[in-house]
């Protein structure tokens, strides 16, 4: 009799949930015959969203700074286009983070071309790595401009029309920095922080819109970027962030799109991005009701492996701290430096 009982308040739980989650679970989107823009798109991960974009039929525009890059990132896309007849693919030359009013006007040029923006995926962004106090504060500013001044101009451009149409999907490209702060990267992760809590934020505001918010954290991508960013990148950062390993732009391309296609809120790669994205869901909406039943019960096991992570990048730390002042004392004693008698 109490089995009897049991396996139907199971089943009843089981059903209840499976029910709450075809409410909650969003619709797929089709990206077949809709406009994807694309800033930061004449390289990197933005370039190869680009790709995917096309194979399923979208019209793609891509907006960045450098107009000879837009012209190889378009030629290189236009080779996976499904359907030339119906497809195009439009570049813009345009600074996302410099003036507010070009970027609209951007906007209104590619929409004039290829119809209203149906998807927006945020993908511009810089990093200098370095110590707080080492950093120019000018790179500091250029950081902040670039990679969330720049997603808010795009972003404010394309949600009137988003809105007026209730319907749109927007894409933000955070980091693994943006959930975790690290070693080297003080105003690279403040930027990609704050990405996250506005898109928090702006998920509230147009969820009764029907426009949906997808915000990536990808670890380390095999870009133009990263190979920029490795001249001047502190040994502790690269031996931390190599952690999560390097991940090809391509396949994180494939990622970030089909989340954002099924309406998912946050965007991860692997076991390590699972970790990252629990331990920071917070407040964050969530895509379904497995989704929540994961984070409540991982919750507490991924505190305790993030614990021990910190212990590891707290002993990379303390490790090249000790290397460099054993190279800082060397190079005092073959100075002649006189404490070294």
């Amino acid at each position: 009799m109490f089995c009897c009982i049991s396996l139907c308040c199971v089943g009843v739980l089981g059903l209840t949930l499976f029910a709450l989650n075809y409410v909650i679970k969003p619709r797929k989107f089709k990206v077949d015959g809709c406009h994807v823009m694309i800033t930061g798109g004449s390289s990197g991960i933005g370039k190869e969203i680009g790709v995917e974009a096309v194979k399923q039929g979208a019209n793609v525009s891509l907006l960045a700074r450098n107009k000879a890059k837009l012209v190889e990132a378009k030629e290189y896309i236009e080779k996976f286009v499904r359907d030339s007849s119906k497809q195009k693919v439009k570049i813009i030359s345009v600074d996302v983070s410099r003036d507010c009013l070009e970027v609209e006007r951007a906007v209104k040029e590619a929409e004039s071309d290829l119809g209203p923006v149906d998807m927006l995926v945020n993908s511009a962004g810089i990093s200098y790595p370095g110590q707080l106090e080492e950093i120019p504060i000018e790179q500091l500013k250029s950081m902040m401009d670039v990679n969330y001044f720049g997603t808010v101009y795009t972003t404010r451009a394309v949600l009137p029309q988003m809105k007026a149409r209730r319907s749109g999907h927007i894409v933000f490209l955070s980091s693994q920095a943006g959930q975790a702060g690290i070693f080297g990267y003080t105003g690279y992760s403040a930027t990609k922080f704050a990405l996250r809590g506005m898109a928090e934020a702006l998920q509230q505001e147009v969820k009764p819109f029907n426009i949906r918010v997808c915000v990536a954290f990808p670890p380390d991508t095999d870009t133009p970027g990263l190979q920029e960013e490795l001249k001047n990148k502190p040994l502790e950062t690269r031996l931390i962030s190599e952690t999560s390993g390097l991940l090809q732009a391509n396949d994180v391309a494939r990622i970030i799109l089909d989340d954002s296609i099924h309406g998912r809120y946050q965007s991860y790669m692997g076991l390590d991005g699972l970790m990252l994205a629990s331990l920071t869901s917070g407040m964050a909406p969530i895509s379904s009701v497995w989704e929540a039943l994961q984070q409540t019960l991982t919750m507490g096991i991924f505190r305790m492996v993030a614990l021990f992570y910190l212990a590891s990048f707290d002993r990379i730390i303390s490790r090249c701290a000790r290397e460099n002042r054993l190279k800082t004392d060397k190079s005092q004693c073959s100075a002649g430096d006189s404490k070294c008698d």
